[in-house]
């Protein structure tokens, strides 16, 4: 089963236009109009969507470090910082990641990009 993900929206829209050109499926937190909750809350809406949440957000990735170590359960994060790797290279991880794991590979865990 392919991975779904869910792109925070401080992800640039050429990786989203990508990743749909692609096959990926995408849903933004805009097009969700989930873009002003709190990090807490957009995870945890990732989750309630089955999807995975793609961030450069150091916030959201704090957050995501304290449910590991609270025992939180998540539906998973992927993480780029965003001087360390350039759009396209974003693009196919992420699509490796969305055409290749399955859901439960991320469960809970932060993926980093590059790969």
């Amino acid at each position: 089963m392919p991975i779904a993900l869910y792109m925070d929206h401080h992800v640039p829209r050429a990786i989203t236009h990508g990743l749909r050109l692609r096959g990926v499926d995408v849903l933004t937190a805009f097009e969700d109009e989930a873009h002003r909750l709190e990090d807490p809350d957009l995870l945890d809406r990732a989750g309630v969507l089955g999807r995975v949440l793609f961030t450069q957000d150091n916030d959201l990735l704090r957050e995501a470090t304290r449910r590991q170590r609270e025992g939180i359960p998540f539906s998973g994060v992927i993480f780029a910082h965003q001087l360390r790797i350039s759009i396209g290279q974003c693009i196919r991880d992420l699509e490796v990641i969305a055409k290749v794991a399955e859901p439960e590979d991320l469960r809970n865990t932060v993926q980093y990009l590059p790969l």
